[in-house]
């Protein structure tokens, strides 16, 4: 009964396997920028983008968006808090919950250097953010629907 709630082995080395390379990436490759509602985020350790897909520190965008983090990583356990919106994931796992509802995610959160990872499609789907990345330019943009850029002008 309890190893049904244990990812299985080829996801755990999956998840390895694209830390892994996640990592390679991190340091090797051109860092991303990440900004949140027009306002840069800084972390510790950059998003990770390999073969198209991007992955960012789910603690620095929840902060940048107004939430709160808690990861545990004795037992990989992430919680996000968000107004009244709770979303609990775990590494190595392609299963989370939002609000109480069960989601699956196309990839499993993975760890940099102690930082949780997670697909931009969580950020979209967790938080009806609107995301964008632009491998040209190397950026990640982060935005609430109805919040202006920070520094744009309102038109009138």
């Amino acid at each position: 009964m309890k190893s049904e709630l244990l990812p299985s082995r080829k996801l755990v080395a999956v998840t390895a396997f694209v830390a892994t390379i996640a990592s390679l990436f991190c340091a090797l490759g051109q860092p991303v920028t990440l900004s949140v509602d027009g306002q840069r985020i800084v972390s510790d350790v950059p998003p990770v983008t390999t073969a198209g897909r991007a992955y960012v520190p789910i603690r620095a965008v929840a902060e940048g968006l107004g939430g709160t983090t808690s990861y545990d990583p004795k037992s990989g356990n992430i919680v996000v808090i968000r107004g009244s919106d709770v979303l609990r994931l775990k590494i190595g796992s392609v299963h989370a919950r939002l609000n109480g509802n069960t989601m699956t995610l196309k990839r499993a959160p993975f760890v940099v250097r102690g930082r949780a990872m997670v697909g931009l499609n969580v950020v979209k789907r967790a938080f009806g953010s609107v995301v964008a990345y632009d491998r040209r330019d190397s950026t990640i943009d982060v935005m609430t629907p109805g919040v202006i850029d920070a520094g744009a002008q309102e038109i009138r």
